[in-house]
């Protein structure tokens, strides 16, 4: 059984938590989405628990692409702020490290890719989208898992071929924001069969180590809003 586990945003707090309730359920390998250390307190001891986990493959985010291609980022001050701030907290070598991850992976059934084939930004919604089939590029899985929204979700969608894909959502482990503070992940079986989980953690202990990390960064401040609420705070563009 593979644990899918997406955006954790260097959440420390919520990954232990994904982590013991994953292996309780029969978790033997691993799917690490992209978007691993950014916007989070702890995104060293993030990494190195990821790392820790035996059988993981793992895929790039569109936060170790930032950190990289730095004109790509949104002018916004919470993704300014946060890749700049884990950038200089991984240091040069891991950040080109993560950039050099595979965009997809394959799965039982299917594959993987943090926010579509079509990019690593390019994300489904939970409710259909009248262009979404363009998202797939052509690519006919029957089984596609893709994070980045923080939305968790399973439905499915209707290729130009007429055949079907199941698009899965994990959510996000570390910042969800669908209004359920809880940390969101999913297990896949070998028969392909997806189960959406939620697992409760303590939030506070994030807030606290959120501040006392990044003290008065407003980009800190407005992630750490997040974290209790899953609701996103509201982002203004820089002038």
């Amino acid at each position: 059984m593979i644990a899918l586990l997406f955006d954790v945003h260097g959440n420390l707090a919520a990954l232990e938590r994904v982590v013991e309730d994953a292996r309780a359920a029969g978790a033997d390998r691993w799917l690490v989405g992209g978007d691993v250390s950014a916007f989070g307190p702890w995104p060293e001891e993030t990494l190195a628990a990821l790392r820790d986990l035996p059988d993981a493959r793992w895929l790039r985010g569109n936060h170790e692409r930032w950190a990289v291609e730095g004109d790509d980022v949104p002018p916004m001050p919470l993704a300014q702020g946060g890749v700049a701030a884990t950038r200089e907290a991984l240091g040069p070598e891991t950040v080109r490290e993560l950039y050099g991850l595979p965009l997809w992976q394959p799965l039982p059934g299917g594959e993987a890719w943090h926010g579509s084939p079509a990019g690593d930004t390019a994300g489904f919604l939970p409710e259909p989208q009248d262009d979404e089939a363009a998202l797939l590029r052509g690519r006919t899985p029957a089984l596609l898992v893709a994070g980045h929204t923080h939305l968790q979700m399973r439905r499915d969608v209707v290729r130009p071929d007429g055949g079907t894909t199941t698009v899965v959502n994990p959510g996000s482990v570390g910042l969800p924001f669908d209004g359920d503070p809880r940390a969101a992940y999913a297990l896949l079986a070998d028969d392909g069969t997806v189960e959406l989980r939620r697992v409760a953690y303590d939030t506070a202990r994030t807030v606290e180590a959120q501040l006392a990390r990044w003290g008065d960064a407003e980009w800190a401040r407005q992630v750490a809003t997040t974290y209790p609420t899953g609701v996103p705070a509201p982002q203004p563009a820089l002038d």
